[in-house]
C-alpha cells in the first residue's frame, strides 16, 4: 500500500477506535443506573478500544476511581472484585422479574431468564482480585 494512503487510513481508524471507545464507556455509564444494561463488558470494550486508538484514553479509564480497579482486575487477572459480583447478580435478578413480568413469549422469555441466570453464575464463580491489585 502506498505511503499517503497509509497516512490516510491510520487517522480514520483511530477515530474510529476513539468513537467506539467513547461510545461504550458512555453505555458502560449509562449502564450504572439501568438494570437491563451491563457496565462490565461496555467498559472493557471501552478501553480495548481506546488502546488501539487513543492509549491515552484507555489510561484515564483504567485510573478513573469507579470503574479502574475492576478493569484492571480482569486485565492482569481475569478477576471480578466481590462488590461487583454483589452489583451483577442484584441487577441480573432485576432484570429477570422485570423480563418475567413483562415478556409474554413463554420461549423467549425462558431462553433468557436461563442466559441471564447461566451468566449469573458465571459471575459468582470469577476469582476475587489480589488486594494489591484493588488499591
Amino acid at each position: 500500500m502506498p505511503q499517503p494512503i497509509r497516512n490516510l487510513i491510520r487517522p480514520m481508524r483511530n477515530i474510529l477506535y476513539l468513537s467506539l471507545a467513547g461510545a461504550s464507556f458512555g453505555l458502560g455509564v449509562i449502564g450504572l443506573f439501568l438494570p437491563l444494561m451491563p457496565t462490565a463488558c461496555f467498559m472493557l470494550l471501552a478501553v480495548w478500544a481506546a488502546s488501539k486508538g487513543s492509549p491515552r484514553f484507555a489510561d484515564w479509564i483504567r485510573r478513573h476511581p469507579r470503574f479502574g480497579p475492576s478493569i484492571v482486575a480482569w486485565e492482569r487477572e481475569r478477576a471480578i472484585p466481590r462488590h461487583a459480583k454483589g452489583i451483577a447478580v442484584v441487577m441480573l435478578t432485576l432484570s429477570v422479574v422485570l423480563l418475567a413480568v413483562t415478556i409474554s413469549a413463554l420461549t423467549l422469555k425462558l431462553a433468557l431468564i436461563v442466559g441471564l441466570s447461566l451468566l449469573g453464575v458465571w459471575i459468582v464463580t470469577r476469582p476475587e482480585p489480589r488486594r494489591a491489585h484493588l488499591s
